[in-house]
């Protein structure tokens, strides 16, 4: 089985070219739906970001992720203690769900995920990477617009993580999220098209 990354910046439309692959009946593995599910009650990792974050970060016992990412993307030491509860969860869940895909006799799996080359190489473990890249700005205004952020946050959580166009060089394809969506979907069934064309290793 072929295992793609899919990564790009907040707000670059990562999501969306997500969506894009699945219609193509590319199954996907997301690591932020699965980071929800770590600290939604009961999950894995609750316990030890409540005691890590405080509980300024909960509503009626729940932990709130807009209050969360507040604290976080300001503040560099406590994004990288985040990192350090939740990275080594989320990489064994994403390798227990590609496992199971594989076993499904998937022909590709594709695991969407931000953090994917931030290191400045490629994660072993990983065939291939495609890279969505959209302006700083255009990406400002996605989050403003869909995620009812203030403009001042948007730029903050844009600049809190590590510039996507460095990962240009270790991405195998760059999907260019600038102008329409129709010109995205174009680029996506293209990507899709050459996955299922590679051979497994």
């Amino acid at each position: 089985m072929i295992i793609a990354g899919l990564t790009g910046g907040t707000g670059a439309g990562k999501s969306t070219a997500a969506r894009r692959f699945e219609y193509h009946e590319i199954p996907i593995v997301d690591a932020d739906r699965i980071g929800h599910d770590l600290i939604a009650p009961g999950g894995d990792a609750t316990a030890e970001v409540i005691a890590a974050f405080g509980e300024d970060i909960l509503s009626y016992g729940k932990i709130v992720r807009e209050r969360l990412g507040a604290r976080v993307f300001a503040d560099a030491e406590a994004l990288a203690t985040l990192n350090r509860i939740m990275k080594p969860r989320i990489a064994q869940a994403i390798a227990a769900q590609c496992a199971a895909h594989g076993d499904a006799g998937e022909a590709v799996c594709m695991v969407d995920a931000a953090l994917l080359g931030d290191s400045g190489t490629r994660e072993p473990w990983l065939d291939c990477l495609v890279l969505v890249s959209s302006p700083e700005a255009d990406r400002v205004a996605r989050l403003v617009a869909h995620r009812d952020m203030a403009p001042e946050a948007a730029w903050e959580r844009v600049r809190a993580q590590v510039d996507p166009e460095s990962k240009r060089k270790l991405a195998h394809w760059v999907v260019e999220n600038d102008s329409t969506l129709e010109a995205l979907h174009r680029q996506v069934d293209e990507v899709a098209q050459a996955l299922r064309e590679m051979k497994v290793p």
